[in-house]
């Protein structure tokens, strides 16, 4: 199953859009509060060539990579779990488990999945031109 596959069989909710200009203040408790999906995604702000990204999220992403992205995850509260270059029959090779107040980077390249096994928030500091389900 490709990247686009998998993201269409689940609900993901992305949003791209820029929801807030620089010298807006930005209420992240509000807005998890608000967050009624499953697997929420909302690029907060702009900051140079990069983008922060917002992630409500229970459940699990796909497989996939990004070619010429790294990405950095942040958790803000609950567990967030990243599988890094999966083995046979689907199962990871390494799992790196976040925690609040942790982060981690994901080299260009590197295959992975995330997991939330509870309801999770989380940042993300990415490029701003990056395909959030993968190359």
């Amino acid at each position: 199953m490709s990247a686009t596959d998998a993201a269409a069989a689940f609900p993901y909710a992305v949003h791209l859009d820029i929801k807030f200009d620089a010298l807006d203040l930005i209420d992240v408790p509000s807005l998890v509060e608000a967050c009624t999906d499953q697997w929420y995604n909302q690029t907060l702000c702009k900051v140079n060539d990069s983008v922060v990204r917002l992630g409500v999220m229970q459940g699990e992403y796909h497989w996939h990579k990004h070619d010429h992205d790294d990405e950095f995850f942040f958790v803000l509260s609950g567990r967030f779990l990243i599988d890094l270059d999966p083995g046979p029959h689907d199962s990871p090779g390494q799992v790196v488990e976040l925690r609040p107040h942790q982060g981690y980077v994901v080299p260009k390249g590197v295959v992975h999945r995330t997991r939330a096994p509870e309801r999770t928030v989380i940042l993300m500091v990415e490029t701003a031109s990056i395909r959030p389900t993968g190359d």
